[in-house]
C-alpha cells in the first residue's frame, strides 16, 4: 500500500505499539510491559512499516532508534488518540453525566482533601453515577491512566512526570500543598519559627522510596538548597514517617495535607523563603474530559478545591 493510495489506513493497535516503544526505549521493555513476546512486538512493528512503506527504526549501536518518519507518525498519533477519546465521549455525553462509571486514582492525601468531599456531593446529586476510587502513587496512577485502567487521576507534579503542556492529557490544577520540615521535639532547631533547609544538610533523613513522586519532590527541594539528603529510612506512610522522626531517626519534609500527624514528640517548622510545595492536579486522557460523567467528576473536584485556602 502506497502513501497516496485511496486505501491508505493505519492499524491503531500497531500505532500504539510504536508509541510504547518510543516511551519505553526498547522492544524488550515494551514487550514486558504489555505482556507480549519481543518477537510479537517486532512482527507487529514490521507489519506497520510494510503497510506504510517507510522505515520506522534505524540501528544505533546494539539498539535501535526511531526514524524521522516514525516521529512524524507519532506526532499525529496523539491527535488521533485524542479524537478517538472524544468520539467515545460523545457517545456517552447524551446522558448528561447522570449515569456511568468513573475510575479514579489518587494519592492518599488528596483522597482526604478533594476526592472524598467530592464523592459525598456526587453521591447526593448524581446517585446514578458510580465512582470507583483507588489510592495510587502518582507514577502508578499516570501509568494506569495511559493503560486505560483509570479515567481520572489526582496526582502531583514531580520530576519525570508529565509536563504541563503534554498533549496526551487534559489537566485541572487543584491545590498547592506546601511542605514543612518535621523535627523531633528536642531537635536543636525545634524552637525556631522558620528553618533554612540548607541548615539540615548534615542531618539524617527519612523519605519515601526513591521512585516515589513525593520523595522526588523532597530530593528536588534539597538539591535546590545545595545538598543531597542522607536518606536512612524509607516509608511512604506519613504517620510511620512521623513516628520515625519522633524517635530521633532523622528529619523529613511533610506536606500540610498530611496533617494532623498522630505521633507525639514532633515539631513542624515552616521553611524560610518560597517554600517547596506539591502542585496537585487532576488529569484525564486528552479528549476524555468531554465525557459527561468524567466532566462531572472534574467539575466537582474543581469546586471542592476552590473552597480551600490552598487552592491553586
Amino acid at each position: 500500500m502506497s502513501l497516496d493510495s485511496e486505501d491508505f489506513t493505519i492499524d491503531l493497535r500497531r500505532l500504539r505499539l510504536l508509541r510504547e516503544v518510543e516511551r519505553r526505549g526498547t522492544v524488550a521493555a515494551t514487550a514486558a510491559a504489555l505482556h507480549l513476546t519481543p518477537s510479537a512486538v517486532s512482527q507487529q512493528l514490521a507489519g506497520l512499516a510494510r503497510d506504510l512503506d517507510v522505515p520506522l527504526f534505524e540501528r544505533q549501536g546494539r539498539g535501535v532508534r526511531l526514524t524521522g518518519q516514525a516521529r512524524v507518525l507519532l506526532a499525529h498519533a496523539d491527535a488521533v488518540a485524542a479524537q478517538l477519546e472524544k468520539a467515545r465521549a460523545d457517545l456517552v455525553a447524551f446522558d448528561a453525566g447522570a449515569v456511568g462509571e468513573v475510575r479514579i486514582g489518587s494519592l492518599a492525601t488528596a483522597v482526604f482533601a478533594v476526592v472524598a468531599p467530592a464523592l459525598r456531593r456526587l453521591r447526593r446529586d448524581r446517585p446514578g453515577l458510580r465512582l470507583l476510587v483507588r489510592e495510587r502513587d502518582p507514577v502508578v496512577a499516570i501509568a494506569g491512566l495511559d493503560a486505560g485502567e483509570l479515567d481520572v487521576v489526582v496526582a502531583v507534579d514531580h520530576p519525570g512526570g508529565p509536563r504541563r503542556d503534554d498533549a496526551r492529557y487534559d489537566r485541572v490544577d487543584l491545590l498547592t500543598d506546601v511542605l514543612d520540615v518535621l523535627l523531633p521535639a528536642d531537635h536543636r532547631l525545634a524552637d525556631r519559627d522558620e528553618v533554612d533547609l540548607a541548615e539540615l544538610a548534615r542531618e539524617e533523613w527519612i523519605a519515601a522510596a526513591a521512585d516515589d513522586a513525593c520523595a522526588q519532590i523532597t530530593m528536588g527541594a534539597c538539591a535546590a538548597a545545595g545538598f543531597s539528603p542522607d536518606v536512612r529510612h524509607h516509608t511512604g506512610e506519613y504517620d510511620a514517617l512521623a513516628a520515625l522522626v519522633a524517635a530521633g531517626a532523622g528529619v523529613a519534609l511533610v506536606p500540610r495535607l498530611a496533617h494532623p500527624l498522630r505521633p507525639s514528640g514532633l515539631r513542624v517548622v515552616p521553611l524560610t523563603g518560597p517554600p517547596p510545595a506539591r502542585s496537585i492536579y487532576a488529569a484525564t486522557r486528552a479528549g476524555r474530559g468531554t465525557d459527561a460523567p468524567t466532566a462531572a467528576v472534574l467539575e466537582e473536584f474543581r469546586r471542592v478545591a476552590t473552597e480551600r485556602p490552598d487552592a491553586s
